[in-house]
């Protein structure tokens, strides 16, 4: 998932990390001028429409959607002047496993004063494993309320500090701690999410706590989506990268409960969900057991499959063994429920299929530009809907080396709404790349605003946070909010619309109605960022302090070099 209508400023710096030396912190960045390219919006209409129609059937990974959406985009690629990326080969092959759970029993919760409840899935509840079981079942799992599930040694916060979960069902808010705050001041970053505030995170700590089950109580505000994006996304087939033999423990059973129904569970067991929330909200919170047990059991059909990455590079003149990133997800949800008026395909024109197009367009352009003096690359991945899979297999598993990748762009949704006179920076004041940017904007006198909702933590929701986490600077950025015609009023209206009407659902389809001026003037900036760093002699960082720097830094040790030198 990925932000929605936000915006945020840069905060920057100009020191950096030379390929020929040792970091000076009072050095400047080399950011050199660029000639615009030629960006084509009608490649962009194209692309979109196509990858969009109800021929790739959603793209999802494994499908015959999948099939299609390679060829057609290793033909784009071709067209567009690029070389296959992987030594060769067009694809990256990523090892999945699709797990499609039926026959749901309800999720029947018993122990309280008023006798057995029966949830009904979809409505009440969803849940799904990630284990590959064909049979799956819950049997009086005792639920206990872990406030935020989170452990943190270097916080000194545990959440489950004392309990043997073996056997039971973790019960966990949405968000993390600081959810609620004014500032970005706080132990979990104030305002601004952390990766602890993530429903992924929550159930790799469930399962690494030794947890049965674990279910994150949904709302809507903390979460940054509804209840709807929670049905869509978690029923139907659901991919996976396969586990190895060294795999992370992890729960029989993950899932979300809608609030309401919580809040009636909480009651029966004589306990309040609203007083236990605030309390967790405090270090030292100690766990809750509920009193109530959970028992339900369905099954899955098991398919194990290869997804695939697509390549493409354009080979550098001066410093080919040094690479920027290009980045977007390819896939989308496939076939999906609900199905309103009998059309059950989530097409994803927005998302990703303007994303995609954009790999496209700007592997034209650079084409015609001809080589940067860097190596640049095009990565369209898979599965990012299923948890940045295609990206995280990648980084896992380089083709080019992390150390000697400078940094890069990734490009996801963008949002059709007109031109406007900002941007949306998603995690700013991270990297060195903002004063790249920064640069870029000012030939058009556009701003970057400040963040209107950072708790929401979009900044590990795409595919970049796969690089980030590995020390490799990325920018996501996203139009702005702040339009020519309307201003933020206007903006923030379209981002409304999209979130509550298209985002993840049946409609959001391709519009040949569509006014793409504020697209490509986006996608100018982001041809103008991929050209600056595959002609600079600066290797970027991480700004001091940052989560990500020692990652780098440690990465280029290992490596002998300083920062990729």
């Amino acid at each position: 998932m990925k932000r929605l209508g936000l915006a945020a400023t840069a905060a920057l710096l100009l020191s950096a990390c030379s390929m020929e030396a040792a970091p000076d912190a009072g050095s400047a960045l080399d950011i050199p001028t660029v000639a615009d390219g030629t960006l084509s919006e009608e490649t962009m209409k194209r692309v979109t429409e196509k990858l969009s129609s109800d021929e790739f059937e959603g793209r999802s990974p494994g499908t015959a959607g999948e099939e299609k959406t390679v060829a057609y985009l290793i033909e784009e690629f071709q067209k567009a002047g690029l070389e296959p990326g992987n030594n060769g080969s067009w694809v990256q092959k990523v090892p999945l496993v699709e797990i499609t759970a039926k026959d749901f029993a309800p999720l029947t919760i018993s122990g309280g004063d008023s006798g057995p409840v029966d949830l009904e899935f979809a409505k009440d509840w969803v849940g799904v494993t990630y284990r590959e079981d064909v049979a799956t079942k819950l049997d009086e799992s005792e639920l206990v309320f872990v406030g935020y599930g989170i452990n943190a040694p270097e916080k000194g916060w545990n959440d489950y500090e004392g309990l043997d979960m073996a056997g039971k069902t973790a019960v966990i808010l949405v968000n993390d701690p600081d959810f609620g705050a004014e500032t970005l001041e706080g132990p979990f970053g104030g305002k601004a999410m952390t990766y602890y505030g993530r429903w992924t995170y929550k159930y790799e700590e469930a399962g690494r706590q030794g947890a049965a089950g674990a279910i994150i109580i949904h709302d809507t505000e903390p979460a940054a989506y509804g209840w709807n994006v929670v049905e869509s996304s978690w029923s139907g087939p659901q991919a996976y990268a396969q586990r190895g033999e060294n795999a992370a423990p992890m729960t029989e059973m993950n899932g979300w409960v809608q609030k309401a129904v919580a809040e009636r569970l909480f009651t029966a067991a004589g306990k309040d969900l609203g007083e236990l929330s605030k309390a967790a909200k405090a270090k030292g919170f100690k766990a809750v057991p509920l009193g109530l047990n959970a028992s339900t059991s369905f099954r899955s059909d098991i398919r194990t499959f290869e997804s695939q990455n697509v390549i493409g590079m354009l080979p550098g003149t001066e410093r080919a063994e040094e690479y920027v990133l290009h980045t977007a997800h390819w896939d989308h949800l496939g076939r999906c429920t609900p199905a309103p008026d009998g059309d059950d395909i989530c097409n994803g024109a927005v998302d990703n299929a303007t994303g995609t197009a954009a790999l496209v367009a700007l592997a034209e352009a650079h084409g015609k530009a001809g080589p940067a003096k860097r190596s640049l690359v095009f990565l369209a991945v898979t599965a990012e809907e299923s948890g940045l899979l295609g990206a995280d297999y990648y980084a896992a598993n380089p083709v080019f080396p992390l150390n000697k990748t400078v940094g890069g762009i990734n490009m996801d949704a963008f949002m059709i709404a007109g031109p406007s006179k900002d941007v949306t920076v998603v995690g700013p004041g991270k990297s060195q790349l903002d004063a790249f940017l920064e640069k870029a904007l000012e030939t058009d006198g556009r701003v970057a605003t400040p963040n209107s909702k950072p708790e929401a933590g979009y900044y590990y929701r795409s595919d970049h946070f796969a690089f980030a986490k590995r020390g490799v600077p990325m920018l996501y950025v996203d139009g702005g909010e702040d339009l020519v015609e309307g201003g933020t009023e206007a903006g923030a209206k379209v981002a409304a619309d999209y979130t509550e009407n298209r985002y993840h659902g049946p409609k959001d389809e391709y519009d040949p109605n569509w006014n793409w001026s504020g697209v490509m003037a986006d996608l100018k900036l982001f041809y103008r960022i991929g050209r600056m760093l595959g002609d600079s002699t600066s290797f970027p960082n991480w700004n001091e302090g940052d989560e990500f720097k020692a990652t780098r830094d440690q990465d280029c040790a290992a490596q002998g070099a300083s920062c990729g030198a």
